[in-house]
């Protein structure tokens, strides 16, 4: 136990806790404003370690990164084994051990290695990254101490975007299998794959083989450029926001851009034009467009699955194969997206709360699952019995061509897809993949089905636990009487849906409407948030009508 008596000491000296902020640790690790954090990340150098060696010594990633958030933020998530989010037990092991004071950090590794019966014997093995914002490097040292602390065998990345990390941890795990643990693996895979499906194509319809990428000022931006020097002469890519003026996420990204309804500043949105936006770490998209009236027209995570899902029922159609297809959402996609996919694609869809973890769990039980959230993050599951009858149909004897070339397509579709983690360079080329496949603009695309409008609010409350919501967050238990003034502000409404929610990490109740105009849409969240700061303890200002 020397070596948790040194961590203790070392971080007391080098890396005190110095200030009572709690931080709590949810589905995207922690964030908060960098200076912070110095404390976290030494910590998490700790558990990281010991995470490893609980699993005998797998390769555990720890990225640096605050996603969307504005530049004076920073955080730190760990990534499990195969790529995907840490277990969701170790999350309150995280959240303690980064909270207590200074002189209990020993302590506190001590119990958490009995109550588990780590074995500190064994080596762990770490693998690590970061974005571009200023504080990164510096946060990297401080993980850098926790490491060395615990005699951690580990790998520095440098600058990557968050899903190149998580990509890293399952091929140092699967021996390579999944892929060269390298960047210009990543490279490599994805864009052969790419180049593979294309040359399978000719460029016909409405396609044509140009897009616009705002790279949020961030890391996107960076590997973007990288990516394009494989694709060859495949696909023309200009990307703006890429760094060298404006500041990460500011006023620009996909989060802004779903958000506000509208173009990043840095990229002048003219007719004609095909965008997408990246968030600061690359792992959403969404992809946006001026129709001919020159309206703005968003295509978010909804739009994303369906095109995707829609494409790999044909090929999985085509192949003969017999695979259970579905597709995941939580309660915020849009109610048009759901009627589409079940009436028009005929795949199933299952519902969960919402979280990035939960998704990915529930796509997990399908032989293919695709998942994508509203906001752009997603990405597609393949179970073992997919990849296998893929590669064995097409090697098989008497396999007629065009089921045996229905199984290549999948088999590159596969390696085409980051399936650690939603992947905004992977998700783009996938998509560009269908629409080249199809023959589609972004207008046909966004013709398949028109959204309902909606209206997000969200009420600041005294304790955001008084609601309780069951059916995936889709209806609220608690507090008594809310559910069923909701349900009666909907009946007033026509195509009318609405679903309150507690924030994971403030005292803040989120409201969501839908219904069949603009106007009613934002009039039944008004009403609903009425309803929520009578009935749950809003506190502040009453919510504002809408005004129009």
């Amino acid at each position: 136990m020397e070596v948790v008596k040194d961590a203790g000491k070392v971080g007391k000296e080098k890396h005190p806790r110095k200030v009572d902020t709690w931080l709590n640790y949810g589905t995207a690790g922690f964030r908060a404003r960098a200076e912070l954090l110095d404390h976290v990340l030494y910590r998490i150098g700790l558990l990281a370690a010991l995470r490893s060696k609980s699993k005998g010594g797998v390769t555990i990633g720890v990225m640096i990164t605050a996603s969307h958030n504005p530049e004076c933020d920073n955080g730190v998530k760990l990534v499990d084994p195969a790529g995907e989010m840490l277990e969701a037990s170790w999350e309150k092991h995280a959240a303690h051990l980064a909270n207590v004071n200074d002189a209990d950090v020993s302590e506190c590794l001590k119990s958490l290695i009995a109550a588990l019966a780590i074995d500190l014997t064994i080596q762990p093995n770490i693998v690590f990254a970061r974005d571009t914002r200023p504080s990164s490097e510096v946060l990297a040292q401080s993980l850098r101490d926790g490491l060395d602390v615990m005699q951690t065998h580990y790998t520095d990345y440098g600058v990557l975007t968050t899903p190149q990390l998580h990509y890293m941890v399952r091929c140092h795990n699967t021996k390579g299998q999944y892929g060269e643990a390298t960047e210009d693996g990543y490279y490599k895979k994805l864009s052969t794959a790419f180049i593979n499906l294309r040359g399978q194509k000719s460029v016909s319809g409405h396609y044509q083989p140009h897009i616009c990428i705002d790279g949020a000022n961030g890391v996107g931006a960076l590997k973007m450029a990288q990516m394009m020097t494989y694709l060859k002469e495949t696909i023309t890519v200009d990307v703006y926001n890429d760094g060298k003026q404006g500041k990460l996420n500011d006023q620009c990204g996909a989060d802004y851009v779903k958000i506000q309804q509208m173009a990043p500043q840095g990229l002048t949105l003219g007719l004609g034009m095909r965008c997408a936006s990246f968030d600061g770490d690359a792992d959403r998209i969404v992809f946006y467009y001026l129709d001919q009236g020159e309206k703005f027209c968003l295509l978010d995570g909804d739009k994303i699955a369906t095109l995707i899902a829609g494409y790999l029922k044909e090929l999985v159609t085509q192949s003969g194969l017999d695979l259970d297809l579905g597709l995941v959402q939580t309660a915020y996609a849009n109610g048009s997206s759901t009627r589409f996919i079940n009436n028009k694609l005929h795949v199933p869809v299952a519902c969960v709360p919402t979280g990035v973890k939960h998704l990915h769990q529930r796509a997990l039980q399908f032989d293919i699952g695709v998942y994508f959230e509203a906001n752009g993050h997603g990405t597609v599951l393949f179970s073992e019995k997919a990849e296998k009858k893929v590669k064995e149909l097409i090697i098989g004897t008497g396999v007629p061509e065009d089921q045996r070339l229905a199984a290549l397509r999948l088999s590159a579709v596969i390696d085409l897809i980051n399936q650690t983690v939603g992947d905004a360079v992977s998700d783009l080329l996938l998509v560009e993949t269908v629409l080249l496949d199809k023959g589609w603009s972004i207008a046909d695309w966004n013709a398949a089905y028109t959204d309902l409008p909606n209206r997000q609010l969200k009420v600041k409350v005294k304790d955001r636990t008084v609601i309780q919501t069951t059916d995936a967050e889709r209806r609220a238990t608690a507090p008594a009487g809310l559910q069923t003034e909701i349900d009666n502000l909907v009946a007033l409404y026509n195509e009318a849906r609405a679903f309150v929610r507690p924030s994971g990490t403030e005292d803040i109740v989120r409201i969501y409407a839908e219904a069949d105009t603009r106007t009613n849409a934002d009039k039944l969240a008004y009403e609903v948030s009425v309803q929520v700061y009578q009935l749950a303890g809003g506190i502040g200002k009453m919510p504002t009508p809408p005004t129009s």
